[in-house]
């Protein structure tokens, strides 16, 4: 699809839908066409220390980037998906410039979009914008949880980063859900259930 010269297009992604603990947190990336960035590609695929050291390159070139952190307790009330889909609204609405339209990564497109938006399915791999704001979704939301570790001792959330390793399930079981655990997944549930208190 051609784009205007004058079109300002933002790439969005997120980190963290899966996890049972910490944020979900969602980024929302302009580019700017006279400063390419080499080696964008979905954070997944990158490995860390390629992701720290692309991080300062897109906030250094980007036109514009916005970084939303959509907490715990809303990702509760509102469920997951819709919490996603918020957040992804909030970090377009959030870029100065505004964005002429969204790129979103996957197959659904939040209602409240401020611009128009298309939903791309595997769009981190192949959209740049959309790459960027993977690794910056990514990078925020590991060292958010790195930081976590310090206030949550025992969980181990800066190495598994929310995620339900074995070992995070273990930590759960023994210690309890803190108040970053996600109260509506079911392991966190589970317990809850039992009667256990954070």
């Amino acid at each position: 699809m051609m784009r205007s010269a004058s079109s300002i297009v933002a790439g969005v992604d997120e980190a963290g839908r899966g996890p049972l603990a910490g944020p979900v947190v969602v980024a929302a990336v302009v580019l700017d066409p006279l400063k390419p960035i080499d080696g964008l590609n979905d954070s997944k695929k990158l490995s860390e220390a390629r992701r720290e050291k692309l991080y300062p390159l897109i906030i250094e070139r980007a036109l514009a980037h916005c970084v939303v952190i959509v907490e715990p307790e809303e990702i509760d009330r509102l469920n997951i998906f819709q919490a996603t889909m918020a957040g992804m609204s909030r970090a377009v609405a959030g870029l100065t410039p505004a964005a002429s339209e969204a790129l979103i990564d996957g197959n659904k497109l939040p209602k409240d979009l401020p611009c128009p938006g298309r939903a791309i399915v595997g769009g981190d791999a192949l959209e740049p914008a959309i790459s960027a704001a993977s690794i910056l979704a990514k990078v925020s939301r590991d060292r958010l949880m790195v930081a976590m570790e310090a206030q949550h001792p025992g969980y181990g959330f800066a190495i598994h980063k929310g995620y339900p390793t074995p070992a995070h399930l273990a930590a759960l079981a023994r210690l309890g859900p803190c108040i970053q655990h996600r109260r509506s997944f079911a392991p966190v549930r589970q317990l809850l259930d039992q009667g256990r208190l954070f």
